[in-house]
């Protein structure tokens, strides 16, 4: 597959290829534009799925304002889902308040097992799952008793709160079924269904009063029955009759399931006209608890299923305790009341019949559960100790049976961390970020899993802990087609060179971004190389004499000899007329020493060696320039670059230029094993730039 990006940022246009079914490592130093690449990837895909313009917003700076030349990404029509690893979805998705990473029951334990065994234990609770949606009735009925219990307020030891709906409704009295001789001219309005309502335009209108004696609606003078208008206002609250409305409509609804003296009781209380006696309120309590009891009842039969019956061990008997006996409900003794007890006792009994084979099933259900619980555990605490984070994890169900997955301080045994972000450094943060990525990515299984830059700022043992768990243990990225974009090439020296064994072997590239042209070149094993093998090669390879001393020089250096042959190429490259041994008070050397020296570098070098000759061409600005132009590497030329600004006074450019460059030039040993930059541009083109405009100064 290959994905060509044109106008996106910091590049104007390139190709990179991605095996299917593989790790893609893109290795590539910073400001290639890997950030880009992956932003622009997803931007296309997301904009190609929802007609967005995501990928608009990487237009160039210098196009912007202009028409045409706009973004664009092709190659990716066989990518419909895409998911990618970065700041945002950190963010976004993990060390949430709850739990660590949203959807954590999708992710750790609903499986393709988990979705068969449920579907097995809704099959056979389905007869009762249907009673309850083909019966609309017991659906209202449930609601109202929640409507009428909820009216009753918080608990308290005797009577009902104060603040319940209930008490603000009838403690003075149903003064709309009872209304007030003197508002009794208003009967019509405080009765009708849009009482409520009529009562605050009332009360609201109170304020036009005194603007003048007639009516604000019909101007027929008013005067004698201001104080009946004020009076409305006195003695109701339209809030209050919002409740009477509702808690008088509920009673109503209810009606037809109460016995005839608890609908004779519940008439007088609603239509009481100085308010509610103890008495009463002893008697509605107790209908309350009734219809709490039936409620729970009926909704403890309406969701019988895996989360109600895990918790027992015997199903049979849940179920017989599922069952309604009207005898112990004296207030809801009607033949409505009956009737729909009956349907709901028939289809648990019909449940009784299967209740083996469910509790059978129940069980497998909860072992899986177990099992999976267990395995995700075990293999994300096993990385935490590898990666030597002091934290653990555990997946735990909560009171409303939904799991997540939680953090545990192995100095908090039992207890959860709150404000997880709050306690992990940022690289366990990041660390673990990956880790629970890499579960969310397998779980929604998309077409190509992006990893932007994702373990660059660990140390070695972190690196590797996450690399082994991404790409090695049997629940990982292994298999799938992934694309990780890095500068940091200790991944490709793990994966391609030292473990073969362990890791389906990646394809491996480096990338170079030239003046906006994004070019790519293969890494396979044989490029990974020691320093020493780099110059070794590079001091015989065909390059000009002067970059060749400059490899055996450091060849030197990092077998740490240094006699004659090192003094003597290094009183070359510092343009010295008379070489000196600067270990020895900045001796002369010997002609012995340099004629010894000066075979030494002619055996290693494959050419006729001659300090003096070799002294001039150093010397030599224009014959440096030539060289430093025909050369295609940028390391070389940083070398070149080097020598031809040694002894001169005006210096090397900017500080950071001139610190790059000297640590170029001398050893720059980063990793055991390294590409060559002979073959691959290590050097970013921007040194070579500044080196460029200082060159045309001498």
């Amino acid at each position: 597959m290959d994905i060509s990006l044109e106008n996106c940022n910091n590049i104007d246009n390139g190709i990179i290829t991605l095996k299917e079914h593989s790790l893609n490592i893109k290795y590539a130093i910073n400001g290639t534009g890997k950030s880009t690449f992956s932003k622009a990837i997803i931007a296309a895909i997301n904009d190609k799925k929802n007609g967005s313009k995501e990928l608009l917003k990487l237009k160039p700076f210098k196009h912007i304002g202009t028409e045409g030349n706009n973004p664009s990404v092709t190659g990716i029509d066989s990518i419909t889902l895409a998911k990618i690893f970065d700041e945002e979805y950190t963010n976004k998705y993990i060390f949430l308040p709850d739990e660590l990473v949203q959807g954590s029951f999708d992710i750790f334990i609903r499986d393709e097992e988990y979705d068969k065994g449920m579907a097995e234990i809704n099959e056979l609770t389905k007869t009762i799952q249907e009673m309850f949606a083909q019966d609309k009735d017991i659906d209202e009925l449930i609601n109202d008793f929640n409507e009428l219990s909820s009216s009753f307020g918080k608990p308290v030891k005797s009577g009902i709160h104060g603040s319940s709906n209930i008490s603000k409704a009838f403690k003075n009295g149903n003064k709309v079924r009872n209304v007030p001789k003197e508002v009794e001219d208003y009967k019509d309005y405080i009765q009708s269904e849009n009482n409520a309502k009529w009562i605050k335009w009332i009360i609201e209108g109170r304020v036009y009063l005194d603007m003048s004696d007639n009516c604000p609606y019909c101007v027929t003078n008013i005067s004698k029955k201001k104080e009946k208008i004020v009076k409305i206002s006195d003695l109701y609250d339209p809030k209050v009759i919002e409740y009477i409305n509702k808690i008088v409509s509920v009673f109503s609804r209810l009606n037809k399931y109460f016995s005839d003296t608890t609908k004779n009781t519940v008439t007088g209380f609603i239509g009481t006209v100085d308010g509610y006696t103890d008495e009463q309120i002893k008697f509605l309590l107790e209908i309350r608890d009734q219809i709490d009891n039936m409620n729970k009842k009926f909704n403890d039969a309406k969701y019988i299923g895996f989360k109600s019956l895990k918790d027992v061990d015997k199903v049979i008997e849940l179920l017989k305790n599922q069952k309604i006996d009207i005898a112990y409900y004296s207030h809801l003794q009607a033949p409505a009341t009956r009737e729909k007890i009956d349907i709901v006792n028939k289809s648990i009994d019909e449940l009784l019949e299967k209740a083996g084979i469910l509790q059978g099933k129940v069980n497998l259900q909860k072992k899986h559960i177990e099992k999976v619980i267990n395995e995700n555990k075990e293999e994300i605490n096993g990385f935490l100790r590898n990666a030597g984070i002091d934290y653990s994890v555990d997946i735990v169900e909560d009171a409303k049976k939904q799991y997540s997955i939680k953090l545990i301080h192995k100095d908090r045994s039992g207890d959860s961390v709150s404000d997880v972000r709050d306690h992990l450094s940022f690289g366990e943060r990041n660390a673990f970020s990956i880790i629970l990525f890499m579960y969310d990515a397998l779980k929604s299984k998309p077409d190509l899993i992006v990893l932007d830059d994702p373990i660059s700022s660990f140390d070695k043992n972190k690196k590797y802990a996450i690399i082994d768990m991404l790409f090695r243990k049997g629940k990982s990225f292994s298999g799938k087609t992934v694309l990780m974009l890095t500068h940091d090439f200790e991944p490709i020296i793990d994966m391609v060179y030292h473990h073969r064994d362990r890791f389906d072997i990646p394809a491996a590239y480096f990338m170079e971004n030239f003046k906006g042209q994004i070019k790519e070149k293969e890494v396979k094993k044989e490029n990974i190389v020691t320093f020493l093998e780099i110059c070794e090669a590079n001091t015989k390879g065909n390059v000009n004499e002067i970059t060749k001393l400059v490899y055996l020089r450091r060849k030197h250096e990092i077998l740490n000899e240094r006699g004659n042959a090192y003094n003597l190429l290094s009183n070359l490259l510092h343009k010295r007329d008379e070489p000196i041994v600067r270990s020895e008070m900045d001796r002369k050397m010997t002609s012995e020493e340099i004629e010894d020296a000066s075979k030494q570098i002619k055996n290693d070098a494959g050419f006729d060696f001659d300090y003096s000759q070799m002294l001039k061409a150093v010397k030599d600005d224009e014959y440096l320039k030539k060289l430093y132009k025909e050369t295609e590497c940028n390391y070389e030329k940083l070398h070149i670059y080097r020598v031809l600004c040694a002894g001169r006074a005006e210096g090397m450019g900017s500080n950071v230029i001139n610190k790059f460059i000297n640590q170029a030039f001398h050893i720059e040993n980063e990793y055991i094993y390294q590409l060559n930059p002979c073959e691959f541009q290590l050097v970013p083109q921007y040194v070579i730039d500044e080196c460029d405009k200082q060159i045309g100064g001498f």
